[in-house]
Protein backbone atom coordinates (compact mmCIF):
# COMPACT_ATOMS: atom_id res chain seq x y z
CA UNK A 1 0.00 0.00 0.00
CA UNK A 2 2.81 2.15 1.30
CA UNK A 3 4.19 1.36 -2.32
CA UNK A 4 0.77 2.72 -4.02
CA UNK A 5 0.83 6.12 -2.49
CA UNK A 6 4.41 6.74 -3.19
CA UNK A 7 3.67 6.26 -6.93
CA UNK A 8 0.62 8.47 -7.24
CA UNK A 9 2.23 11.19 -5.05
CA UNK A 10 4.96 10.94 -7.98
CA UNK A 11 2.56 10.67 -10.43
CA UNK A 12 0.53 13.70 -9.37
CA UNK A 13 4.10 15.88 -9.19
CA UNK A 14 4.88 15.19 -12.37
CA UNK A 15 1.76 16.56 -13.81
CA UNK A 16 2.51 19.88 -12.03
CA UNK A 17 5.64 20.09 -13.23
CA UNK A 18 5.55 22.16 -16.87
CA UNK A 19 6.61 20.29 -19.22
CA UNK A 20 8.31 21.89 -22.18
CA UNK A 21 9.57 20.91 -25.73
CA UNK A 22 12.76 22.04 -27.07
CA UNK A 23 14.44 22.46 -23.05
CA UNK A 24 17.87 22.01 -24.74
CA UNK A 25 17.26 25.05 -26.63
CA UNK A 26 15.92 27.28 -23.65
CA UNK A 27 18.16 25.68 -21.49
CA UNK A 28 15.88 24.20 -18.89
CA UNK A 29 15.15 20.47 -17.66
CA UNK A 30 13.02 19.57 -14.73
CA UNK A 31 13.51 16.52 -12.21
CA UNK A 32 10.95 14.18 -10.69
CA UNK A 33 11.66 13.74 -6.64
CA UNK A 34 10.01 11.40 -4.14
CA UNK A 35 7.81 13.15 -1.15
CA UNK A 36 7.00 11.09 2.06
CA UNK A 37 2.94 11.26 2.79
CA UNK A 38 3.33 13.62 5.33
CA UNK A 39 4.98 15.93 3.62
CA UNK A 40 3.56 18.93 1.59
CA UNK A 41 1.95 17.58 -1.75
CA UNK A 42 2.57 20.97 -3.44
CA UNK A 43 5.28 20.85 -5.94
CA UNK A 44 8.50 20.31 -4.57
CA UNK A 45 10.80 20.27 -7.72
CA UNK A 46 13.35 22.66 -7.44
CA UNK A 47 15.01 23.63 -11.04
CA UNK A 48 18.62 23.49 -11.32
CA UNK A 49 21.00 26.49 -12.46
CA UNK A 50 20.46 26.87 -16.05
CA UNK A 51 23.94 26.12 -18.47
CA UNK A 52 22.97 28.38 -21.93
CA UNK A 53 24.54 30.69 -24.13
CA UNK A 54 24.55 34.37 -22.66
CA UNK A 55 23.11 37.71 -23.82
CA UNK A 56 27.02 38.42 -25.13
CA UNK A 57 27.23 35.45 -26.87
CA UNK A 58 24.75 36.26 -29.08
CA UNK A 59 25.85 40.10 -29.48
CA UNK A 60 29.00 38.72 -30.31
CA UNK A 61 27.83 36.19 -32.81
CA UNK A 62 25.84 39.27 -34.43
CA UNK A 63 29.36 41.72 -34.52
CA UNK A 64 30.91 38.68 -35.92
CA UNK A 65 28.17 38.34 -38.89
CA UNK A 66 28.32 42.21 -39.46
CA UNK A 67 31.89 41.81 -39.71
CA UNK A 68 31.96 39.03 -42.27
CA UNK A 69 28.90 40.97 -44.33
CA UNK A 70 31.78 44.31 -44.05
CA UNK A 71 34.43 42.36 -45.48
CA UNK A 72 32.56 40.76 -48.25
CA UNK A 73 31.49 44.27 -49.15
CA UNK A 74 35.25 45.72 -48.88
CA UNK A 75 36.49 42.87 -51.36
CA UNK A 76 33.88 43.73 -53.48
CA UNK A 77 34.83 47.39 -53.26
CA UNK A 78 38.18 46.70 -53.49
CA UNK A 79 37.55 44.53 -56.76
CA UNK A 80 35.66 47.10 -58.28
CA UNK A 81 38.36 49.79 -57.47
CA UNK A 82 41.27 47.48 -59.07
CA UNK A 83 38.65 47.15 -62.20
CA UNK A 84 37.99 51.30 -61.96
CA UNK A 85 41.95 51.47 -61.79
CA UNK A 86 42.80 49.07 -65.08
CA UNK A 87 40.31 50.93 -67.10
CA UNK A 88 41.66 54.18 -66.44
CA UNK A 89 45.06 53.21 -66.89
CA UNK A 90 44.11 51.23 -70.45
CA UNK A 91 42.60 54.77 -71.46
CA UNK A 92 45.32 57.03 -70.22
CA UNK A 93 47.69 54.56 -72.06
CA UNK A 94 45.31 54.78 -74.90
CA UNK A 95 45.47 58.73 -75.30
CA UNK A 96 49.28 58.46 -75.11
CA UNK A 97 49.38 56.35 -78.36
CA UNK A 98 46.70 58.72 -79.92
CA UNK A 99 48.93 61.54 -79.11
CA UNK A 100 51.46 60.01 -80.47
CA UNK A 101 50.15 58.64 -83.57
CA UNK A 102 48.76 62.49 -83.73
CA UNK A 103 52.25 63.55 -83.52
CA UNK A 104 53.73 61.20 -86.49
CA UNK A 105 50.85 61.80 -88.04
CA UNK A 106 51.64 65.28 -88.37
CA UNK A 107 55.29 65.10 -89.18
CA UNK A 108 55.10 62.95 -91.48
CA UNK A 109 52.20 64.37 -94.15
CA UNK A 110 52.51 67.69 -95.61
CA UNK A 111 50.76 68.27 -98.45
CA UNK A 112 47.65 65.80 -97.47
CA UNK A 113 44.62 67.29 -95.30
CA UNK A 114 44.76 65.33 -91.65
CA UNK A 115 42.08 64.32 -90.27
CA UNK A 116 39.17 66.72 -88.62
CA UNK A 117 40.50 67.54 -84.85
CA UNK A 118 37.18 68.08 -83.72
CA UNK A 119 36.85 64.36 -83.97
CA UNK A 120 39.72 63.55 -81.89
CA UNK A 121 38.57 66.31 -79.16
CA UNK A 122 34.94 64.68 -78.79
CA UNK A 123 36.45 61.35 -78.31
CA UNK A 124 38.62 62.67 -75.42
CA UNK A 125 35.68 65.02 -74.19
CA UNK A 126 33.54 61.52 -73.83
CA UNK A 127 36.43 59.74 -71.93
CA UNK A 128 36.37 63.07 -69.67
CA UNK A 129 33.08 62.36 -68.96
CA UNK A 130 32.97 58.56 -68.83
CA UNK A 131 35.82 59.06 -66.20
CA UNK A 132 34.21 61.72 -63.99
CA UNK A 133 31.10 59.83 -64.01
CA UNK A 134 32.73 56.68 -62.55
CA UNK A 135 35.08 58.99 -60.40
CA UNK A 136 31.23 60.09 -59.26
CA UNK A 137 30.29 56.82 -58.66
CA UNK A 138 33.48 55.79 -56.02
CA UNK A 139 32.12 59.16 -54.07
CA UNK A 140 28.64 57.56 -53.79
CA UNK A 141 30.26 54.52 -52.46
CA UNK A 142 32.13 55.70 -50.24
CA UNK A 143 29.18 57.50 -48.93
CA UNK A 144 27.72 54.42 -48.85
CA UNK A 145 30.62 53.06 -46.83
CA UNK A 146 30.66 56.05 -44.38
CA UNK A 147 26.65 55.14 -44.09
CA UNK A 148 27.26 51.58 -43.58
CA UNK A 149 29.89 52.01 -40.74
CA UNK A 150 32.78 50.75 -43.45
CA UNK A 151 35.57 52.27 -44.35
CA UNK A 152 36.50 53.00 -47.56
CA UNK A 153 40.44 53.65 -48.41
CA UNK A 154 41.30 57.35 -49.37
CA UNK A 155 44.61 56.22 -51.00
CA UNK A 156 42.62 54.64 -53.63
CA UNK A 157 40.47 57.58 -53.91
CA UNK A 158 43.33 60.31 -53.99
CA UNK A 159 45.50 57.87 -56.59
CA UNK A 160 42.30 57.84 -58.81
CA UNK A 161 41.71 61.62 -58.15
CA UNK A 162 45.12 62.38 -59.30
CA UNK A 163 45.13 60.20 -62.46
CA UNK A 164 41.54 62.10 -63.62
CA UNK A 165 43.90 65.25 -62.97
CA UNK A 166 46.69 64.25 -64.89
CA UNK A 167 44.39 63.12 -68.00
CA UNK A 168 42.47 66.15 -67.58
CA UNK A 169 45.95 68.34 -68.25
CA UNK A 170 47.00 65.76 -71.15
CA UNK A 171 43.41 66.58 -72.57
CA UNK A 172 43.58 70.20 -72.77
CA UNK A 173 47.42 70.33 -74.02
CA UNK A 174 46.20 67.89 -76.87
CA UNK A 175 43.16 70.10 -77.51
CA UNK A 176 45.73 73.25 -77.48
CA UNK A 177 47.98 71.94 -79.59
CA UNK A 178 45.01 70.68 -81.72
CA UNK A 179 43.91 73.79 -82.41
CA UNK A 180 47.52 75.62 -83.57
CA UNK A 181 47.87 72.60 -85.88
CA UNK A 182 44.26 73.82 -87.13
CA UNK A 183 44.97 77.35 -87.21
CA UNK A 184 48.42 76.67 -88.88
CA UNK A 185 47.15 74.05 -91.41
CA UNK A 186 44.05 76.50 -92.31
CA UNK A 187 47.30 79.61 -93.16
CA UNK A 188 49.17 77.08 -95.07
CA UNK A 189 45.96 76.22 -97.37
CA UNK A 190 45.40 79.78 -97.69
CA UNK A 191 49.01 80.49 -98.49
CA UNK A 192 48.71 77.42 -101.16
CA UNK A 193 45.40 78.86 -102.40
CA UNK A 194 47.17 82.37 -103.16
CA UNK A 195 50.41 80.58 -104.80
CA UNK A 196 47.64 78.49 -106.99
CA UNK A 197 45.73 81.64 -107.83
CA UNK A 198 48.71 83.75 -108.83
CA UNK A 199 50.02 80.92 -111.18
CA UNK A 200 46.93 81.13 -112.63
CA UNK A 201 46.83 84.55 -113.02
CA UNK A 202 49.60 84.34 -114.64
CA UNK A 203 49.33 81.77 -116.90
CA UNK A 204 46.18 83.59 -118.35
CA UNK A 205 47.75 86.57 -118.43
CA UNK A 206 50.89 84.85 -120.89
CA UNK A 207 47.83 83.27 -122.59
CA UNK A 208 45.99 86.69 -123.53
CA UNK A 209 49.17 88.02 -124.39
CA UNK A 210 50.04 85.26 -126.51
CA UNK A 211 46.18 85.58 -128.39
CA UNK A 212 46.67 89.21 -128.39
CA UNK A 213 50.28 88.51 -130.89
CA UNK A 214 52.43 88.59 -128.24
CA UNK A 215 52.56 92.20 -127.46
CA UNK A 216 54.64 91.40 -124.25
CA UNK A 217 58.25 90.75 -126.23
CA UNK A 218 61.19 92.87 -125.13
CA UNK A 219 61.89 93.64 -128.71
CA UNK A 220 59.72 93.11 -131.92
CA UNK A 221 62.53 90.33 -132.96
CA UNK A 222 62.79 88.70 -129.17
CA UNK A 223 60.77 85.79 -129.98
CA UNK A 224 60.65 81.97 -131.87
CA UNK A 225 58.01 79.83 -133.00
CA UNK A 226 57.78 76.03 -131.86
CA UNK A 227 56.59 73.67 -134.14
CA UNK A 228 56.21 70.55 -131.81
CA UNK A 229 54.69 67.32 -134.09
CA UNK A 230 55.71 66.57 -137.38
CA UNK A 231 52.30 66.85 -138.91
CA UNK A 232 51.08 68.46 -142.15
CA UNK A 233 48.31 71.32 -140.36
CA UNK A 234 51.49 73.54 -137.53
CA UNK A 235 53.12 75.90 -139.73
CA UNK A 236 53.72 79.05 -139.80
CA UNK A 237 53.29 82.44 -142.30
CA UNK A 238 55.41 85.67 -143.71
CA UNK A 239 52.56 88.10 -144.14
CA UNK A 240 54.20 89.36 -146.64
CA UNK A 241 55.59 88.37 -150.27
CA UNK A 242 58.70 88.64 -151.99
CA UNK A 243 59.64 91.24 -154.58
CA UNK A 244 61.25 90.25 -158.12
CA UNK A 245 64.65 89.20 -156.88
CA UNK A 246 68.30 88.71 -158.79
CA UNK A 247 70.05 87.96 -155.57
CA UNK A 248 69.00 87.09 -152.09
CA UNK A 249 70.46 86.25 -148.77
CA UNK A 250 68.22 83.97 -146.24
CA UNK A 251 69.28 83.70 -142.33
CA UNK A 252 67.57 82.04 -139.61
CA UNK A 253 68.46 80.62 -136.39
CA UNK A 254 66.79 77.26 -136.06
CA UNK A 255 66.78 74.11 -133.56
CA UNK A 256 65.61 70.61 -134.61
CA UNK A 257 66.56 67.17 -133.44
CA UNK A 258 64.19 65.22 -135.24
CA UNK A 259 65.12 62.17 -137.86
CA UNK A 260 65.99 61.01 -140.22
CA UNK A 261 65.96 65.08 -141.61
CA UNK A 262 65.05 68.06 -140.09
CA UNK A 263 61.99 68.37 -142.47
CA UNK A 264 61.69 71.78 -144.49
CA UNK A 265 62.35 75.25 -142.23
CA UNK A 266 60.87 76.95 -145.14
CA UNK A 267 59.64 77.17 -148.70
CA UNK A 268 58.41 80.15 -150.94
CA UNK A 269 55.58 79.17 -153.89
CA UNK A 270 54.45 81.10 -156.63
CA UNK A 271 51.94 80.50 -159.03
CA UNK A 272 52.86 78.05 -161.41
CA UNK A 273 55.72 76.84 -159.29
CA UNK A 274 55.15 75.29 -156.00
CA UNK A 275 59.40 74.96 -155.15
CA UNK A 276 60.30 79.26 -156.56
CA UNK A 277 62.54 78.37 -153.19
CA UNK A 278 62.51 75.81 -151.05
CA UNK A 279 65.30 74.34 -148.05
CA UNK A 280 64.30 70.56 -147.07
CA UNK A 281 66.17 67.77 -145.95
CA UNK A 282 64.08 64.28 -146.51
CA UNK A 283 64.62 61.31 -145.34
CA UNK A 284 68.21 59.92 -145.52
CA UNK A 285 69.04 62.89 -148.31
CA UNK A 286 71.60 65.88 -147.60
CA UNK A 287 69.63 69.03 -147.05
CA UNK A 288 69.31 70.81 -150.44
CA UNK A 289 68.39 74.22 -151.89
CA UNK A 290 65.73 74.34 -154.69
CA UNK A 291 65.08 77.25 -156.41
CA UNK A 292 62.71 77.01 -159.52
CA UNK A 293 62.98 73.66 -158.58
CA UNK A 294 66.37 73.08 -159.54
CA UNK A 295 68.74 71.15 -156.53
CA UNK A 296 71.97 71.80 -155.06
CA UNK A 297 73.33 70.25 -151.74
CA UNK A 298 74.44 71.57 -149.16
CA UNK A 299 77.03 70.20 -146.56
CA UNK A 300 75.01 71.57 -143.44
CA UNK A 301 74.36 69.23 -140.26
CA UNK A 302 71.74 70.50 -138.18
CA UNK A 303 70.07 67.72 -136.33
CA UNK A 304 72.22 67.71 -133.11
CA UNK A 305 68.80 68.92 -130.86
CA UNK A 306 70.89 72.40 -130.78
CA UNK A 307 70.19 75.98 -132.05
CA UNK A 308 72.21 76.27 -135.25
CA UNK A 309 72.91 80.05 -137.29
CA UNK A 310 72.18 79.13 -140.95
CA UNK A 311 72.66 81.22 -144.26
CA UNK A 312 72.03 80.80 -147.69
CA UNK A 313 73.23 83.39 -150.01
CA UNK A 314 72.78 83.13 -154.30
CA UNK A 315 72.53 85.49 -157.42
CA UNK A 316 71.06 84.63 -160.33
CA UNK A 317 74.69 85.51 -162.15
CA UNK A 318 76.02 81.92 -163.14
CA UNK A 319 73.70 80.81 -159.95
CA UNK A 320 76.48 81.34 -157.76
CA UNK A 321 75.77 79.93 -154.38
CA UNK A 322 77.28 79.83 -150.71
CA UNK A 323 76.42 77.75 -147.51
CA UNK A 324 77.20 79.32 -143.88
CA UNK A 325 76.71 77.41 -140.71
CA UNK A 326 77.35 79.10 -136.81
CA UNK A 327 79.55 81.91 -138.93
CA UNK A 328 81.51 79.20 -140.81
CA UNK A 329 81.28 78.59 -145.03
CA UNK A 330 81.18 75.09 -145.04
CA UNK A 331 80.07 74.57 -148.96
CA UNK A 332 79.41 76.93 -152.49
CA UNK A 333 78.39 76.05 -155.51
CA UNK A 334 77.25 77.68 -159.24
CA UNK A 335 75.03 76.74 -161.59
CA UNK A 336 71.73 76.37 -159.06
CA UNK A 337 69.39 78.08 -161.63
CA UNK A 338 71.38 80.81 -163.35
CA UNK A 339 69.94 83.63 -165.03
CA UNK A 340 66.60 83.15 -163.39
CA UNK A 341 65.27 85.87 -161.35
CA UNK A 342 62.86 85.02 -158.23
CA UNK A 343 59.29 85.70 -159.18
CA UNK A 344 57.00 87.92 -156.52
CA UNK A 345 53.40 87.33 -155.44
CA UNK A 346 54.13 83.80 -153.88
CA UNK A 347 52.72 82.68 -150.37
CA UNK A 348 56.69 81.91 -147.78
CA UNK A 349 55.66 79.22 -145.22
CA UNK A 350 57.80 78.06 -142.57
CA UNK A 351 57.87 74.81 -141.59
CA UNK A 352 56.21 73.05 -144.45
CA UNK A 353 56.91 72.07 -148.10
CA UNK A 354 53.85 73.42 -150.26
CA UNK A 355 52.88 70.91 -153.28
CA UNK A 356 50.68 73.35 -154.60
CA UNK A 357 50.86 77.68 -153.41
CA UNK A 358 50.06 77.93 -149.79
CA UNK A 359 48.94 74.30 -148.98
CA UNK A 360 49.04 70.61 -149.64
CA UNK A 361 51.47 69.98 -147.12
CA UNK A 362 53.38 66.47 -146.52
CA UNK A 363 53.67 65.71 -143.21
CA UNK A 364 56.74 63.58 -143.90
CA UNK A 365 58.14 66.52 -144.98
CA UNK A 366 57.30 69.07 -141.84
CA UNK A 367 60.16 71.21 -140.37
CA UNK A 368 59.91 69.45 -136.44
CA UNK A 369 61.56 72.21 -133.59
CA UNK A 370 62.06 75.82 -132.72
CA UNK A 371 62.87 78.94 -135.62
CA UNK A 372 63.48 82.62 -134.68
CA UNK A 373 64.90 85.41 -136.44
CA UNK A 374 64.03 84.79 -140.14
CA UNK A 375 65.13 87.28 -142.16
CA UNK A 376 65.76 87.65 -146.27
CA UNK A 377 67.53 90.49 -148.04
CA UNK A 378 67.96 91.29 -151.57
CA UNK A 379 71.54 90.70 -151.82
CA UNK A 380 74.11 88.70 -150.56
CA UNK A 381 75.51 89.86 -147.42
CA UNK A 382 79.29 90.08 -146.92
CA UNK A 383 80.75 86.97 -144.68
CA UNK A 384 81.97 89.26 -141.91
CA UNK A 385 78.30 90.60 -141.17
CA UNK A 386 77.22 87.03 -141.26
CA UNK A 387 79.99 86.37 -138.56
CA UNK A 388 78.78 88.87 -136.89
CA UNK A 389 75.47 87.95 -136.63
CA UNK A 390 76.45 84.42 -135.85
CA UNK A 391 78.36 85.23 -132.86
CA UNK A 392 75.75 87.96 -131.38
CA UNK A 393 78.12 90.71 -131.80
CA UNK A 394 75.64 92.35 -134.65
CA UNK A 395 72.02 92.25 -135.40
CA UNK A 396 70.97 93.28 -139.20
CA UNK A 397 67.00 92.66 -139.85
CA UNK A 398 66.02 91.61 -143.20
CA UNK A 399 65.10 94.40 -146.06
CA UNK A 400 62.84 92.11 -147.83
CA UNK A 401 61.48 89.85 -144.65
CA UNK A 402 62.33 91.16 -141.18
CA UNK A 403 62.04 88.87 -138.18
CA UNK A 404 59.31 90.72 -136.28
CA UNK A 405 56.23 89.87 -133.95
CA UNK A 406 53.78 91.48 -136.61
CA UNK A 407 54.98 90.28 -139.94
CA UNK A 408 54.72 86.60 -138.48
CA UNK A 409 51.48 83.99 -138.60
CA UNK A 410 51.08 80.76 -136.89
CA UNK A 411 48.74 77.90 -137.35
CA UNK A 412 47.49 74.85 -136.36
CA UNK A 413 48.93 74.76 -133.14
CA UNK A 414 52.36 76.44 -133.74
CA UNK A 415 53.14 78.78 -130.80
CA UNK A 416 54.81 81.84 -130.21
CA UNK A 417 57.49 82.13 -127.33
CA UNK A 418 59.83 85.10 -126.10
CA UNK A 419 63.59 84.64 -126.70
CA UNK A 420 66.43 85.80 -125.57
CA UNK A 421 68.21 84.26 -128.18
CA UNK A 422 72.54 84.50 -127.57
CA UNK A 423 71.74 83.85 -124.22
CA UNK A 424 69.29 80.71 -124.95
CA UNK A 425 72.08 79.57 -127.17
CA UNK A 426 74.89 80.03 -124.97
CA UNK A 427 72.67 77.92 -122.24
CA UNK A 428 71.75 75.55 -125.16
CA UNK A 429 75.80 74.84 -126.05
Amino acid sequence: MLHLLTGLICVYALTCVKVVYGQNEKGERFICTAVPIDKDTSCPVQSLPVQSSSVQEEELRNTVMQLRETILQQKETIVSQLGTIKELTSKLSRCESDSEIFRKMNKDTMDDVPKDPNDTIDVLGKTMQGLKDRLENLEQQQMRANISGASFPNELRNLLQRRLEDLENQLLKKVNELEEEKSQLYNETVAHRQRTDNTLNSLMNRISELEKGGAGFKSPENFKISLPLRTNYLFGQVKKSLPEMYAFTVCMWLKSGSSPGIGTPFSYGVPGQANEIVLIEWGHNPIELLINDKVAQLPLSLSDGRWHHVCITWTTRDGLWEAYQDGQRLGSGDNLAPWHPIKPGGVLILGQEQDVVGGRFDATQAFVGELSHFNIWDRVLRSTDIIAMSNCTSYIPGNVVAWTDSNIEVFGGASKWPLELCEDRLFDN
